[in-house]
């Protein structure tokens, strides 16, 4: 049956807002990609927003001094947002924007055939092979993470570490709902002085049949109890 796109602007426990856009199951590909990112451009909060890129990838709004992060998968559309933060720039790395977001179906069980590729041997040793959710969920850790480094060229296997899983939150805001478990990570990166360890934190929940997983800083800008502007 066909369907119209769903926009849903929610907050998450984190304190990070995501935005999603879903349906029109009958499309697919590039067409929906741009459809869906058309309905998140008209749903600024101040009017239309445009999503530009910088020369590293990495997205952000024509105007606006907020750092993004997006990802799509299927029929699912997901950015990631944090609070304005004149004072950084965002064109590179900073704590203080630090922000990654990707999504991958919950039964994508190729996951499992390229374990090797994205896991180090230590990794390997608590992401067992025959969790494909454990294999999900660190798979779009790690491209969140590679996305909130900001950095081309990381090593995708051993410089961007999962020290502690998240579990998928799937009672995302309802009243009563336990905290969710928070990972814990680690991005190596260039400075000044040489590689430095930049300590990362990692949230997941479900959405649409997918695994959304974000990473960011402890130390980034994040939203408070009025997370819903």
């Amino acid at each position: 049956m066909e369907s119209d796109l769903i926009y849903w602007r929610h907050p998450t426990p984190i304190g990070i807002k995501v935005e999603e856009i879903s349906g029109m199951e009958n499309k697919s590909g590039k067409l929906w990609r741009e459809l869906a990112m058309q309905i998140y451009c008209e749903n600024g909060i101040n009017g239309y927003r445009e999503v530009g890129h910088f020369s590293n990838g990495a997205p952000f709004l024509f105007g606006e001094t907020s750092r993004i992060s997006l990802t799509h998968t299927n029929h699912l559309l997901a950015v990631a947002s944090l609070p304005k933060t004149p004072e950084a720039d965002l064109t590179k790395f900073s704590q203080r924007t630090a922000l990654g977001i990707d999504a991958e179906s919950l039964d994508r069980s190729q996951v499992i055939k390229v374990r090797d590729k994205f896991l180090s041997d230590s990794e390997k040793d608590f992401i067992k092979e025959d969790n494909l959710e454990a294999n999900i969920i660190a798979w779009t850790a790690k491209e969140a993470l590679y996305k909130a480094g900001m950095t081309e060229g990381i090593d995708f296997k051993n410089a961007i570490t999962i020290e502690k899983l998240p579990e998928i939150d799937r009672n995302m805001n309802l009243p009563g709902a336990p905290e969710p478990v928070i990972g814990k990570a680690a991005i190596t990166l260039p400075s000044e002085t040489g590689l430095v360890s930049v300590a990362m934190e990692l949230y997941c929940y479900e959405s649409e049949g997918c695994c959304v997983t974000i990473a960011y800083s402890p130390k980034c800008a994040k939203f408070g109890k009025k997370r819903n502007q």
